[in-house]
């Protein structure tokens, strides 16, 4: 089935075909029809297969048929809520693109940036508000934001927003909503606990899975290689060195760690980007487009960017620190291999990080490839960093003489 069989409108049909988007993902050819009909959807799919357009496409038909309907001062027919900036930003993007055709005023609302450029947007009430919860409850108590005539609502990555610190600012919502609505929930993992409040928030949803057996898309390879945690920034330096022109996104534990990665690579001649919660959103929104436009080729980041964000071509994935959660090891994956492109993930694995592995591999239901290396071309990695100090190599080759000598000892004997 090709988009324009939807019974969509010509204009969304148009736009489509301008940004050459012929037919639908799986995830797209099983939420639109439902989305039209009006169902409420809980959908899972893996990441990287068209879920914003899934439920954008349908949104903005059915928003463009209501404008007949406008909305009064403040008032949204249409709430996306989602965890992060970023994907705000993102979505909101999406929602633009795709609807560039349509007289419909979509508006991006997140923390980070002054309020009134955001409040005078509101003030011609709104068909779709993208937002992150904590600058949406503001406006919503300074009455500059109002959900009672709201339509639509929508959880985008819903595990991350239905998790323990989101799911008492969703209520808090439907206390807003003074009528039935549509409830949306799009993700790439959801647990039983998350499922069972999902249930609990929707009427008889439609619920759609895709590839469920393995949560990591097919067009993405992944290994593991065991390296010690002193020894990661050689190994990253080396990838970098061997595909100078792949855009890479490595991800990291923490905000100081990401620095610490940042500053190790720029000893050696390599330029990084680097991206976390202790960022002015103007220096955000900066970094992510230098990244997107491929001005600088790596980004070193925490999971603030491990869900959702759809960054072009990105080459390789490195876990330069295995995730704490399980589950967002498979949306860090996600980031590269997206569409139809193929993309390549590899995880750097220390000795203290090997039970955090093993509840990775549970959590995938089956184990991950590991990446051999040779003792000999471990060492060589090391040695060959320009990072490492002329003295350094001195031991290194004395120490390999030593290996050597020992070896034939043992022979002899």
């Amino acid at each position: 089935m090709k988009f324009e069989q939807y019974n969509i409108s010509e204009a969304i049909k148009a736009r489509l075909a301008e940004l050459e988007f012929k037919r639908p993902t799986d995830i797209q050819f099983k939420a639109i029809p439902p989305i039209l009909k009006g169902d409420d959807v809980l959908a899972i799919a893996q990441t990287g297969t068209g879920k914003t357009a899934a439920f954008a496409i349908p949104l903005l038909h059915l928003l463009d048929d209501d404008r007949l309907n406008r909305v009064y001062k403040y008032q949204v027919k249409c709430l996306v809520m989602v965890p992060t900036r970023e994907l705000a930003v993102q979505i909101a993007g999406a929602f633009r693109e795709i609807g560039k055709h349509l007289r419909l005023n979509i508006i991006g609302i997140f923390g980070g940036v002054e309020q009134e450029a955001q409040i005078k947007q509101l003030e011609k009430g709104a068909d779709v508000v993208i937002a992150t919860p904590g600058r949406m409850f503001d406006l919503i108590h300074q009455e500059k934001m109002d959900l009672s005539q709201l339509r639509t609502l929508v959880l985008d990555e819903a595990d991350h927003m239905l998790d323990l610190g989101f799911i008492k600012d969703i209520r808090d919502v439907l206390r807003h909503i003074r009528h039935p609505h549509q409830t949306l929930f799009f993700s790439a993992t959801i647990n039983t606990e998350i499922k069972e409040i999902a249930y609990s928030l929707v009427r008889n949803p439609i619920r759609i899975q895709i590839s469920p057996q393995d949560p990591v898309s097919k067009n993405v390879s992944h290994a593991v290689a065991y390296i010690e945690m002193d020894d990661k920034r050689f190994f990253l330096e080396r990838i970098a060195k061997e595909f100078p022109d792949s855009k890479m996104l490595v991800f990291v534990r923490t905000k100081v760690r990401a620095e610490r990665v940042a500053a190790a690579m720029e000893r050696v001649g390599i330029a990084t980007l680097t991206m976390h919660g202790g960022k002015e959103q103007r220096d955000r929104l900066q970094v992510m487009n230098e990244f997107k436009n491929g001005d600088v080729k790596i980004l070193i980041t925490t999971d603030v960017n491990a869900r959702g964000i759809d960054i072009p071509n990105v080459d390789y994935v490195v876990n330069y620190d295995l995730p704490d959660e399980p589950e967002n090891y498979v949306h860090r994956v996600g980031r590269t291999g997206r569409g139809v492109q193929k993309g390549q993930a590899v995880s750097f694995c220390s000795t203290e990080e090997k039970p955090v592995l093993a509840a990775i591999q549970k959590y995938l239901g089956k184990p991950i490839e590991e990446m051999q290396i040779e003792k000999s071309d471990y060492k060589q990695t090391i040695r060959f960093s320009e990072e490492v100090p002329n003295d350094n190599w001195k031991l290194l080759l004395e120490e390999d003489a030593k290996a050597a000598e020992k070896a034939r000892k043992k022979k002899k004997k």
